[in-house]
Order: C-alpha cells, then structure tokens, then sequence
C-alpha cells in the first residue's frame, strides 16, 4: 500500500512539473516569434520612404528622376500620376487624390480657379514651355496666304497665346482689353482672313498634314520629334514673377507650408534639376527658377 502511495505522489509531481515546462516553453516560443515588444517598435524609425504623389499630363517627365535621385536623401519619393488631359489633374489634387501637380501655367491654374472654385495654389515655379508654330509646307511666317488654315490648342490660356504670337509677328491684332488670355472673338484685325482649327493641344501635331501651320505645345511637340529649331516662330518668353506662362507645382492652399512639399520644391529648383532639364530638353522647356 505505502508502494502505491509513493508512486502516485512521484506520478503527480512528475505531471505537474511536465505542466510547467510546457508552459514555459510556449512562453519561449512566442517571445522568439515576436522578438521586438511593442514598445521597441513604436521607437524604430520606418525605412519606407515617405511618397508624395504629382499628377502630370503627357510622358516627358524624366527631370524627376533627377528630382528623386536628390530626395533618396531625405526619405522621400516621388511617384508620377499621368492624366490624359489638361482637366483632370486640378480635379484630382482638389479632391485630394493626389499630393502635388506640374503639368500647368500660371494662367491655366488661374482661370480653373476663377471658372471651378478650386482651393489649390502655387508651390513654385519650374519650366517655361516657348509655344512655337511649326507647318509642314512654309518656311517663314510671311509666306501664309489668304484662307490658310492654322490649327491651334482649343483652351482658352493657349488659344489666347497663339492669338499673341501671331500678333507680334504682324499677322493679326487682338484687342489690348483681353490681356494674355485673347479669344477669337477678340481678334480685331485678320488681313489674311486665316482660318482658326480648334482642337486639343494633344492633336495640332497630327493636323499638320492638312494645315498651313500648327501651334504645338512643348510636350506634344517633343512626343512627335519636334524642336523649337524646327519651327517656323516661337514665342519670346523670359523668366519673371510676372510671366503668366510660367509653369508650376501645385498644391492644396493648405498644404503651402508642408514641409515634404517643400523639400520637393526645393530638389526641383535644384542646379541640378536646371541642368538636367537643359540637356534632356533641348529648349523646348527652359527652367524658370533661380539655381
């Protein structure tokens, strides 16, 4: 009998300590899945970089890499947003779909803020785009004829620049009141009769063929091939605060004082974003920032 009590007692007491270096065991395996307490998380800096999104319009984009090679440094990365047309990106940054746009002029931006109440500003400056006319069958702007056909971009800021061109090369004259913006209402005089194609800026390349001579902006005129040295005139544009076709960075009025947005800013109006626009550019954008 004292035999049987004895083993029981060694039984039990071989169970319970079994019971207790399991638990402890399962103690062990849990911290070693999870080796960093909540505590040691909350203090380790993140290494995924912050990413600050800009809506463009077109595909000539490669300054930001440039931008991003200079912002690797502050943890920051920008991620390009390609619209399809010239309406969507305000919408979007609006809206707060996207951080940041750089796809517009000073004008552009103005008259979208007049005409759809957007509350987005200007960051800063960045390129100038010279609007040029180029035309598959004159050389010089004095050769136009009576009747000729010239497409141009149907909105109304680079309508209104074409009208303004024209003007200074002695073609046409538009009525001082209108300002930069002229419409075709406001063309006083048109010796030559010319008449205007209105179609988007995405399209007066391919209407070459088929007009006298085509307004095209810098983008789509780089998509096809196309230089300032290829056209017939270019627009006289220079840097200055008061330069309406100045492009810019967007952003929301309340976000004027981010300081990631500034940085961007910055890494854009860099010595070395100039440089890079100058040599993948060719002319047909020109940095309009100090550096």
């Amino acid at each position: 009998m004292k035999k049987k009590n004895i083993l029981a007692l060694t039984l039990a007491a071989t169970l319970t300590l079994g019971l207790l270096t399991a638990c402890g065991g399962d103690k062990g395996t849990t911290e070693s899945a999870n080796p960093t307490s909540p505590t040691q998380e909350s203090t380790t800096p993140s290494t995924e970089p912050t990413v600050v999104t800009v809506g463009v319009v077109g595909a000539n984009n490669e300054q930001w890499d440039t931008v991003n090679e200079l912002l690797a440094k502050e943890n920051i990365q920008i991620k390009i947003v390609e619209f399809a047309e010239y309406k969507l990106p305000n919408d979007a940054l609006n809206a707060g779909e996207i951080d940041l746009n750089a796809f517009q002029h000073k004008a552009y931006l103005n008259k979208e803020i007049n005409d759809l109440g957007y509350d987005i500003a200007v960051l800063g400056d960045t390129i100038i785009a010279p609007l040029s006319f180029y035309s598959d069958k004159i050389n010089d702007i004095s050769e136009l004829k009576d009747g000729d056909k010239i497409a141009v971009p149907n909105d109304p800021t680079n309508e209104g620049r074409c009208f303004k061109i024209l003007e200074a090369q002695g073609v046409l004259e538009v009525d001082p009141a209108a300002g930069y913006t002229p419409e075709l209402k406001d063309i006083t005089s048109n010796p030559l009769n010319l008449e205007f194609v209105e179609v988007g800026a995405e399209n007066t390349a391919s209407l070459l063929p088929d007009v006298a001579g085509s307004f095209i902006n810098g983008a789509h005129a780089s998509d096809h091939g196309l230089t300032p040295d290829d056209a017939v005139c270019t627009e006289t544009v220079e840097p200055g605060s008061d330069n309406p076709y100045i492009n810019i960075i967007a952003c929301r009025t309340a976000d004027l004082e981010n300081e990631t947005y500034l940085k961007v800013l910055a890494a854009y109006q860099s010595a070395e974003t100039a440089q890079a626009i100058k040599d993948i550019y060719k002319g047909l954008y020109i940095p309009a920032f100090a550096y």
